[in-house]
């Protein structure tokens, strides 16, 4: 690459030239902040529509001093308090993420090499570097050259050699020599900041439950309001009821429109998940992710630390011939220079096999370039230690090398004067547990994709010996430039090899707009744009700070067979939660109708608030919470609202036929407004706990105990607290009436529910 403006590497910069570029807005400052505040955190979570339509009723009764009736406010702040601390904790891990770990860098200014802070580096500064320094600041080698790791943003394993004209990225390591280098972007502009600053930016999570929810407000929001102002107006215009009557019969009625209790449903479930999850070592940073991964489809893993152990190892050194080259290599270990992962998996094998001492003389050190490093020992010769490909022509490679190159290993030669002397097998081992991990996603309908910087033959080699069925489909992706075919092959291949940060979001991309949900693992700063595309993603805690910091997930015994146990827990969050908002969805419906009944009969809302919220705490909230908890590995079907709205359908229409009922034979009876009204609320009270009955099928200890205790605790809070609930005692006739609508309501829900079973199981 070639510079705008050369500057002379040996002076840099001037004092007065440094003052300049600052002033002009040229200097290497961190990226931006994109997140949110915690102000504007605060206010999203309070400031709904939900929120809002919750207050203004509590307002509504606070004004006429029905401070009994505002229970219900309770559970709508412990909703608060969830989601602002959730949120607030992922904005908090956000902010940390830095890809550039150092504190200072050296420049060369006026002649001198001074060391200073990251953000006083501007554009055309000279660096200078030398081996152990991450690189600060994009720049392009003008003198001497140097070995770079840039594994971090790469996931390539090997080093690269750097010389003159060559471009340095910002967040790699020197890892052997010296130079210095111009710098060519700061701040937002460089390569380690550009992808902080993508990470970086806001994306809130889809959670269906929530959505659900959100969606069911939505749609009561545009009723409930012109139904309180008629409901309101009727009671206290056209009947001239008392404001403090009117107020709270209307505040009931729009209280039991909205499911509060199910958003805290939610939550906790949520909330049991992360405990849960935390006792499998899984640290759970966004509780919705796990409802979330209940519904993925496909998975996508890094290679290294992921599905292999992330620990290099020798398995197995032998010489040609039968020949023990184990002092040999004993020597050149101690003798070598080179520090990284291939040698210090050599030294911890090599390093007590010493039985004698050569004395070394010329070293030539490992490069990535060259694929082979030596050392001359006098009274022995040259030992040479390298790639076979590079060290002798490939058709006079040794057949015992071929072999284990074909099992996957990655293998060194050792020559003594350039004549083979062995090979050495190195692994990164196969996680124990990877092929029956496997096996399960591929039970559960979950398809495995291996995305990884390294080699495509050494991740296709991984992917087999893992036992992942189509390992044989890989590509090498550093052939192939333009994002549209990267985008076809995403379609057809499994395993993708030399994938640099822009193709694997990419792929992760394509693979959602194909209709996929897409979970992604990954361990280094190579990854983490595609961990934050994901729908959901995971992090190994040996991995890379920034990983870990964007993931929602992070495996802390970067074990990736917990997975497992993420979607075991967000299926048990989804289905139990389903199963049980049919209760909580009946209130929903029923009042809803029920306004409108008593709009068009010109009638009060026969509940008051006090009674709704008995019924959401024995009825809807008590079973429900329990049942929460239980096991349910189900997968998931069907649509959450859907499924649940179709479950209360039918309690509800039942419960509108029966106030219908007693609303015609209420003078018959001759009964009173609160003795109608009583007989209404048991009877909702009977055809809830219904509601219940079918949420508690099939049976075991936990469920037939509470079904009991529902319907028997409801009945006897209604006798005690009679005189806070406002129901007046019961007569013969009242008792006679209620449980024949209410036996006659258990017959019809029965009769209907036996259809649907029939109609399902033919």
């Amino acid at each position: 690459m070639k510079l705008e403006k050369e500057i002379n590497f040996k002076q840099g910069l001037s004092y007065k030239e440094v003052t300049t570029r600052k002033e002009k807005g040229l200097s290497n400052n961190p990226p931006k902040k994109v997140t949110k505040t915690n102000g504007q955190i605060v206010y999203d979570n309070v400031c709904t529509l939900f929120n809002f339509l919750n207050f203004a009723i509590g307002v509504a009764l606070l004004s006429v001093g029905a401070i009994s009736n505002m229970f219900y406010l309770l559970i709508i702040l412990t909703n608060i308090v969830i989601g602002i601390y959730q949120e607030i904790h992922a904005k908090n891990l956000v902010e940390k993420l830095t890809l550039i770990s150092a504190d200072k860098a050296g420049v060369v200014r006026e002649g001198n090499i001074d060391k200073v802070n990251l953000e006083d580096i501007v554009m055309d500064d000279i660096l200078y570097l030398e081996m152990g320094d991450q690189i600060p600041a994009d720049a392009i080698v003008v003198n001497e050259s140097v070995e770079v790791n840039e594994s971090l943003l790469t996931g390539e394993s090997d080093t690269i050699v750097k010389e003159i004209g060559d471009e340095l990225f910002s967040g790699s390591f020197i890892v052997g020599g010296r130079a210095q280098a111009q710098v060519i972007r700061v701040g937002d502009d460089a390569f380690a900041n550009k992808i902080v600053s993508e990470v970086k930016e806001y994306k809130k999570n889809h959670s269906e439950l929530i959505q659900a929810i959100r969606t069911v407000s939505k749609f009561t929001s545009f009723i409930i309001i012109p139904l309180g102002l008629i409901l309101f107006y009727q009671a206290f215009v056209v009947r001239e009821n008392t404001m403090f009557i009117s107020i709270v019969a209307s505040a009931a009625a729009l209280l039991g429109m909205l499911p509060k209790g199910l958003v805290l449903l939610i939550g906790i479930g949520s909330a049991t998940g992360v405990i849960n999850l935390s006792k499998r070592n899984v640290l759970v940073q966004d509780m919705h992710c796990m409802e979330i991964f209940a519904h993925v489809d496909m998975l996508c893993l890094d290679k290294t630390g992921t599905i292999t152990e992330g620990n290099m190892r020798v398995v197995k050194a032998e010489g040609f011939h039968g020949k023990n080259m184990d002092n040999i290599m004993a020597n050149y270990i101690e003798n070598t220079q080179d520090n990284n992962a291939t040698f210090q998996a050599m030294h911890e094998y090599f390093f007590q096999r010493k039985e004698s001492e050569f004395e070394a003389g010329q070293k030539i050190p490992f490069s990535s370039e060259r694929k082979w490093g030596s050392i001359d020992f006098k009274n022995l010769g040259v030992v040479k230690v390298g790639a076979p490909e590079k060290m002798c022509d490939p058709k006079d490679i040794p057949v015992e090398i071929k072999q284990a190159q074909e099992e996957g290993y990655r293998v060194l030669m050792v020559s003594l004067d350039d004549t083979p002397l062995g090979l050495i097998c190195l692994d990164d081992p196969i996680r124990e547990n990877a092929k029956a991990t496997f096996d399960f996603f591929k039970r559960e309908g979950v398809e495995v994709k291996v995305i990884s910087g390294d080699h495509p033959l050494t991740v296709a080699n991984v992917a087999r010996r893992a036992g992942l069925e189509g390992w044989e489909a890989y590509v090498d992706l550093s052939q192939v430039e333009n994002e549209a075919d990267v985008r076809k092959l995403a379609h057809t291949k499994k395993v993708f090899g030399r994938v640099s940060p822009e193709q694997k979001q990419c792929l992760v991309n394509e693979l959602q707009q194909m209709g996929h949900t897409v979970a992604m693992s990954g361990d280094g700063v190579n990854d983490v744009l595609a961990l934050k595309e994901a729908n959901c993603s995971i992090a190994m805690a040996n991995g890379n700070a920034a990983a870990k910091q964007v993931s929602q997930l992070v495996l802390l015994d970067n074990d990736f067979s917990n997975l497992t146990k993420v979607l075991s827990e967000g299926r048990r969050i989804i289905n139990n939660v389903t199963k049980v908002s049919g209760i909580f969805f009946i209130k929903t419906i029923y009042s809803l109708l029920l306004s409108l009944v008593c709009i068009v009969l010109n009638v009060p809302f026969p509940f008051i608030p006090i009674q709704i919220t008995l019924i959401d705490l024995a009825i809807e909230g008590f079973p429900s919470f329990f049942i929460s908890f239980e096991e349910n590995n189900q997968q998931v079907t069907g649509t959450y609202l859907r499924t649940s709205l179709l479950q209360a359908l039918p309690n509800a229409i039942l419960i509108i036929l029966n106030i219908v009922i007693v609303m015609c034979v209420k003078d018959v009876y001759h009964f009173s407004d609160s003795q109608a009204n009583a007989i209404m609320y048991l009877l909702v009270g009977a055809i809830s706990i219904l509601g219940v009955l079918k949420a508690c099928l099939p049976f075991n200890k936990l469920r037939l105990f509470l079904f009991w205790f529902v319907a028997i605790g409801f009945y006897v809070a209604v006798l005690l607290f009679h005189s806070l609930l406002k129901v007046p005692p019961f007569n013969h006739d009242m008792i006679i009436l209620t449980l024949s609508l209410a036996v006659g309501s258990g017959i019809l829900y029965g009769l209907y529910q036996w259809i649907q079973y029939k109609k399902n199981h033919d």
